[in-house]
């Protein structure tokens, strides 16, 4: 027996949405044509059956995040908001559609509020699991199944593998050969004749003698005239 976990989920809305249209308690009421499912959204929805979808979609998260309230549904079904040049914010979901259709589907008898614990509000009925299941295994149904070999072709199979797995590991790697290196030409040493030492002679240096002072010339004193 399938359960919602084992088909797609934007399948099985779309066929959880059929089936919420047979009740008479659920319906879209006069202003769903015009309004928006939130403030972060710019216009309202395309689909004109999109109260269903929503519906569905709110039953299918309260079986598996049950018992929930509606603060936290209007977190899941909130996004980012525009604000022009600035940065975009993270805005809930409209909590008054939510909250209409939750009342909805409380009188069709498909979720009840209850408190488990610290937790309260709404959990999945015993009408509203029928539902689910039986839409999860008519898709599982309609689903292609896989092609299922016998056993003797399965096990051939998987001879073949390792026979050819084998005989991989069994061939040597080709080795690649390296093409020679180019040696360079090598030039002949010159040769290196011994240096003769040279013995050089060992002079004494003498101080630098400073050189004379020239002497100051004396002249010729001159003799006083003789009176007569």
């Amino acid at each position: 027996m399938a359960t919602l976990y084992d088909v797609y989920p934007n399948e099985h809305i779309e066929k959880i949405a059929e089936e919420l249209k047979k009740f008479d308690s659920i319906k879209p009421p006069v202003w769903a044509k015009f309004v928006k499912t939130g403030v972060h959204r710019e216009r309202p929805p395309v689909r004109l059956d999109w109260w269903y979808m929503r519906a569905a979609s709110l039953l299918r998260k309260i079986y598996i995040m049950g018992p929930i309230g509606v603060s936290k549904l209007r977190t899941k079904y909130g996004g980012k908001q525009r604000r022009g040049h600035d940065m975009p914010m993270f805005k809930k979901g409209s909590g008054n559609i939510i909250r209409k259709v939750l009342q909805q589907l409380e009188k069709a008898e498909l979720v009840k509020y209850k408190e488990i614990g610290l937790h309260k509000g709404r959990v999945i009925a015993p009408k509203g699991v029928a539902i689910l299941d039986k839409t999860a295994n008519e898709l599982a149904k309609a689903m292609p199944k896989p092609e299922r070999k016998p056993k003797q072709v399965q096990q051939e199979e998987i001879d073949i593998e390792e026979s050819v797995s084998e005989e991989k590991i069994k061939e040597p790697k080709p080795v690649r050969k390296r093409a020679p290196a180019k040696k360079k030409p090598v030039e002949p040493k010159a040769e290196i004749k011994p240096v003769e030492k040279q013995v050089e002679a060992k002079t004494e240096i003498k101080p630098a003698e400073k050189p004379a002072e020239p002497k100051a010339e004396s002249k010729p004193v001159e003799k006083p005239a003789e009176s007569e």
